[in-house]
């Protein structure tokens, strides 16, 4: 078809037929910098083409920042951007193309068909957090974020026109330039000084959107963007008709200044508590029946449905603690009533219906991102695995709150869901407020250390040197801790490095300019510091599995055709290898004496195979599967390769034999990292559920009870993966507690 003109204010004379080798066939629409057509690729794919305005085409400024632009869209295509196809920012007239996402903008559909119900304003922010959470990432900010440039497509959200700079989009000037940005979703600072523009200010967009999409207006209405523009910088925003349970982080959001709005990352954590609430309804398979729950089981569950924020569910998790968190912290076998001695019987389980959920940011540091690395037997995050499973005495199953009574966190709560790490037979669990050790055979509290309020620790403790090392939030400060005591070895200053990393026996820093130190973590002296050769700035994964042990780095091309894994002694410093991969691959455990890679075959991240690689050997052996996977965390356990999505399913591929063994679709959203012991997989839930899967046939065996307890508003980032050894499984619940099930008889649990 012939292209459409131009007829709008200051239109060009006529829009050119082909941008590139794509036919321009309808225009989408027309902005301050340019028009986006609908467009064909000579195989027939659909395409979205953005041309530049022929005024800004002649501007060598401009063709300078489309340029730089352009490459900032292509590190941001994910789910939740438009992918970036192809793009000329040196054609007489610049053209990008992105993917064609069918779908009608948040203002389209909030103008067409009403504000949106609470449920799709629930996904949408989640969405929306997502997004920012992988643009902010690559080091772009948006600052353009409004309901016309979010798409409603079928599998979410997707963020289009970012970080592009709109000359002709703000009304507003200031005497060094024009303002970029849409004053109704502008953020103070773009206002005040926007030359200082940050990741804050798309967080701000975003409240103004969610507010947008909730009653049709914006937070702050005129007809005037100078009105705007002041009620932006000095006045509270209206809130009328935002939905209750998401009123005080859209509050958050628009935070005048830009320390105190959440992060994407904290916004997810937040949401999470909402997807706990119907992710478990989607799938609560039944055990073997029974005629009825034993009530104030000391699973913590509830046995009729109630709301995860009522006073019933909090009760019911707080049964458990009443006999156990004290400092003896001894419970009888999970299925005991108030230590009455009932046996429990094998549950029907009832789902735990929707309530009205307080969506609150986590009160504690336990959300922040990851820091250190887990070196004990089946520690959590990509890529570990669960200790071997072996013969053992009989051990009762026990529950505790290591946090005490009394004297709980800021928030009247738990502390949040512990997340622990084995070794020497001991559990060293931190908790916003708090680190603690417990005996693992019985639950019993050998110490507590209280932490700072503010200066909470952020992740489970690594356990290296015969030390147990905690990274807190405040000033990034390390404390090395005797497991067996509680007691402070030695401290260190983290604030210059932003990778840590611990790697069998020494503490791996990374700065900002790239020069790695090595640690010894028993002394806290530090053993070596140099650059490693061929890395600009490492961040180094490792493996609990792994004999060397070695620290593994990847370095991926900005086109994604490449990728080089370096092997470095974490001792030492030196490189003991170095290999390069086609495509993106990520390191996700080792298998004997190879390292195990998921290889992402797409823009998105999708796993679409798994590779087994022995250093020194051409090519690395490549499994297949049958559907790529997306967001997934993976653990390995001998020549097996266990992969949880994003969504639940879980799949077993075999490395050695070079085959997909099995899947199966928990629809456990979010889950844990997975951890296997040989004869079962098992991992976490939101809703403080564990699972078991039958490692050969890929069955759920069995489930615990549910642990939301009072504090159901209050979430943390990433759940820790389960604890497999010695036929036992440990973990963590979001209702405070730790506890232990017998992993040889999940059909019991």
């Amino acid at each position: 078809m012939t292209p459409q003109r131009n007829t709008g204010a200051g239109a060009e004379a006529e829009i050119p037929e082909y941008a590139g080798h794509y036919r321009l066939e309808e225009c989408l629409g027309s902005g301050g910098m340019g028009v986006v057509h609908l467009a064909r690729s000579t195989s027939g794919m659909k395409v979205a083409v953005k041309v530049v305005h022929a005024r800004f085409a002649r501007d060598p400024e401009f063709r300078g920042r489309f340029r730089q632009e352009v490459a900032a869209a292509r590190r941001v295509s994910g789910a939740f951007t438009a992918p970036v196809v192809d793009a000329d920012p040196e054609a007489e007239r610049p053209w990008m193309a992105t993917l064609f996402i069918p779908g009608s903008t948040i203002a389209e559909q909030v103008k067409q068909n009403g504000p949106m119900n609470a449920g799709e304003l629930r996904r949408l922010m989640a969405g929306l957090a997502e997004a920012l959470r992988d643009i902010h990432r690559v080091g772009v900010v948006h600052r353009d974020l409004k309901p016309s440039n979010v798409l409603l497509a079928e599998d979410g959200p997707k963020v289009i026109d970012f970080g592009i700079s709109r000359p002709k989009d703000s009304e507003l000037h200031t005497e060094t330039g024009k303002l970029i940005g849409t004053p109704p979703f502008m953020a103070p600072e773009q206002f005040r000084r926007p030359r200082e523009v940050g990741p804050a200010a798309d967080v701000f967009a975003l409240g103004s959107v969610m507010v947008h999409a909730a009653t049709g207006r914006g937070p702050f209405d005129s007809d005037s963007p100078y009105v705007v523009a002041y009620q932006v910088v000095h006045d509270e925003p209206d809130l009328t008709g935002v939905p209750e349970n998401l009123a005080p982080l859209v509050t958050r959001c628009l935070a005048k200044e830009p320390e105190d709005r959440p992060t994407p990352d904290e916004l997810m954590r937040a949401l999470r508590t909402v997807a706990a609430s119907y992710d478990t309804q989607v799938f609560v398979p039944p055990q073997r029946a029974q005629e009825e729950s034993e009530p104030g089981a000391s699973t913590g569950a509830p046995t009729s449905p109630a709301s995860p924020a009522s006073p019933s569910a909090g009760e019911s998790g707080q049964a458990t603690a009443a006999a156990t968190a004290g400092d003896s912290g001894t419970g009888g076998k999970a299925g005991t009533a108030d230590g009455g001695g009932k046996p429990r019987g094998r549950r029907r389980w009832t789902v735990l219906a929707a309530g009205a959920l307080a969506v609150v940011l986590c009160g504690g540091a336990l959300g922040a991102a990851r820091m250190l690395g887990d070196d004990g037997a089946g520690r959590g995050g990509r890529g570990t695995a669960g200790g071997a499973h072996s013969a053992s005495p009989a051990l009762a199953d026990w529950s505790v709150q290591p946090m005490k009574r009394g004297g709980q966190n800021a928030g009247g709560g738990t502390g949040g869901l512990p997340q622990c790490v084995y070794g020497a037979r001991l559990l060293v669990c931190a908790q916003a407020g708090q680190v603690s050790a417990l005996n693992a055979s019985d639950g019993r509290m050998l110490w507590r250390r209280a932490v700072p309020e503010g200066d909470g620790p952020v992740k489970a403790p690594a356990l290296a040197g015969g030390l147990a090392l905690v990274v807190t939030e405040s000033g990034r400060r390390m404390e090395a801790l005797d497991p067996a005591s509680g007691v402070p070895r030695w401290q260190r200053d983290l604030t210059p490095y932003p990778g840590v990393r611990t790697v069998g026996d020494t503490l791996l820093l990374t700065a900002a300019d790239g020069r790695v130190t090595g640690v010894d973590a028993a002394t806290g002296r530090t053993a070596w510091s140099r650059p490693i050769p061929g890395l600009s700035k490492p961040y180094f994964v490792s493996f609990a599995q792994d004999a060397g042990p070695l620290a593994y780095a990847s370095s991926t091309s900005d086109d994604g055709r490449r990728t080089r894994i370096t092997a470095v002694d974490p001792a030492t410093g030196q490189v003991r290898w170095e290999k390069r991969f086609e495509g993106t691959v990520v390191p996700a455990g080792t298998a004997g004496d190879s390292l195990v890679l998921l290889s992402e075959g797409s823009a998105y991240g999708d796993v679409d195979a798994v590779l087994r690689y022995r250093p020194g050997d051409a090519a690395p052996r490549r499994t297949g599967l049958g559907v790529a996977l997306q967001g997934v965390r993976a653990t390995v356990h001998g020549d097996r390769v266990y992969l949880l999505t994003f969504d639940g399913s879980l799949v077993a591929v075999d490395t050695a034999a070079e085959k997909e063994l099995w899947s199966l679709q928990t629809a456990v959203s979010r889950g844990s990292a997975p951890s296997a012991d040989g004869r079962h997989v098992y991992f976490g839930a939101a809703d403080g559920r564990l699972l078991a899967v039958d490692a050969d046939k890929g069955r759920l065996v069995g489930q615990t009870g549910l642990r939301l307890g009072a504090e159901s508003d209050r979430v943390v980032a990433s759940l820790p993966a389960p604890t497999a050894v010695d036929g036992r499984v440990y973990t963590g619940a979001p209702d405070g507690t730790v506890f232990t099930v017998d992993g040889r008889a999940p059909e019991d649990w």
